[in-house]
């Protein structure tokens, strides 16, 4: 089911109780746990906006620039996957990278859910938004947003599918401060362990980590 952030407050008043009513269930859709069957293609253009600790930014996405990239992106925000996703490796000057969701279940349901690479159309200029991979038609949730000129990355096949269009300055503020993986030389998290531990290990090991409160598609 798509997720809009147009929702009438009888109908949130109404969900609410009925969520009251029930036993308390996961914190996230259990769609999230069927990838094989979030698979909608996506509009040819469509923006999501990201509700974070710092403030909100808005994507828009063009399908035309990637494909795969746009049509996965789109299942990802209308089903909730991004919300409590910490922006785990944000390197000032460089990128901003998120996309391991918090529930080790969730993001163990996604990890071999590989999309094909698209033909690199746009460049990853300052605002552009990838998703990262880490070689040949490897890409599944995690993404990235520029900070800057990082064109060299477009020869390396990371295809941008879409670019911050509203609060590039709140990307901008995300807190930078553990650098890198402290696998690659700084102080920040390993994905691995994020893989094994979720939040939970983000929480307490590094809790100056922003993150997504919620990300909806949007009208615009």
């Amino acid at each position: 089911m798509k997720r809009f952030d147009i929702f009438p407050a009888a109908l949130a008043l109404a969900a609410a109780a009925d969520l009251s009513a029930c036993q308390e269930g996961p914190g996230y859709d259990p769609m999230l746990l069927t990838p094989d069957s979030l698979t909608e293609t996506a509009p040819d253009v469509f923006h999501a906006r990201f509700e974070t600790t710092k403030g909100d930014f808005v994507v828009e996405v063009r399908r035309e620039w990637s494909p795969n990239g746009a049509d996965r992106f789109y299942n990802l925000v209308a089903n909730g996957y991004y919300d409590g996703t910490r922006f785990f490796r944000v390197i000032a000057g460089f990128m901003a990278q998120f996309g391991i969701h918090g529930d080790t279940a969730v993001d163990a349901a996604w990890r071999g859910q590989r999309i094909a690479d698209d033909p690199v159309a746009q460049s990853n200029t300052r605002g552009f938004a990838s998703f990262a991979k880490g070689g040949p038609d490897t890409r599944t949730t995690q993404i990235f947003i520029n900070y800057g000129d990082n064109s060299r990355l477009d020869g390396m096949g990371f295809s941008p599918f879409g670019r911050v269009v509203e609060g590039m300055e709140v990307v901008d503020a995300l807190y930078s401060g553990y650098g890198d993986s402290a696998l690659s030389g700084g102080r920040g998290p390993t994905q691995p362990k994020i893989q094994r531990q979720g939040n939970s290990y983000l929480e307490k090991d590094f809790p100056k980590l922003d993150f997504v409160r919620g990300a909806t598609l949007v009208a615009r």
